[in-house]
C-alpha cells in the first residue's frame, strides 16, 4: 500500500477589486516558487508577497494563510464570513 502526503499551500484573500470597486474573494494556490519568494513564513512576509502579487485587487482587506505547518488566521472575525459570502453566495 502506498501513501501520499498532501501539503496545502493556499492563501484565502478578501479585498477590493479594481472595476467595479467591490469586495471580492480569491484563493491563491502557492507554488514552490511563490514560497521561495515569500521567504520565512510570517504573517508580515505573506502580506508583503500579497501586496506585490495580487494585481486583481486594488487593496487587500484581510487574508487567511494555510501553508503547510504555518497557519495564519483571519485578522478580523467577520472576514471569514465575508470570504464565504463572496465565494459561496446564497441562491436567490
Amino acid at each position: 500500500m502506498s501513501y501520499r502526503t498532501i501539503t496545502i499551500t493556499e492563501v484565502e484573500v478578501i479585498g477590493t477589486i479594481w472595476m467595479p470597486a467591490v469586495t471580492c474573494a480569491m484563493v491563491y494556490k502557492l507554488s514552490a516558487y511563490d514560497l521561495e519568494n515569500i521567504g520565512e513564513l510570517t504573517r508580515e512576509n505573506v502580506q508583503k508577497w500579497l501586496d506585490t502579487h495580487s494585481g486583481d485587487f486594488q487593496s487587500i482587506s484581510d487574508f487567511h494563510a494555510d501553508i503547510g505547518d504555518f497557519d495564519s488566521p483571519w485578522e478580523h472575525e467577520e472576514s471569514e464570513c465575508t470570504f464565504n459570502d463572496c465565494m459561496f453566495p446564497a441562491e436567490e
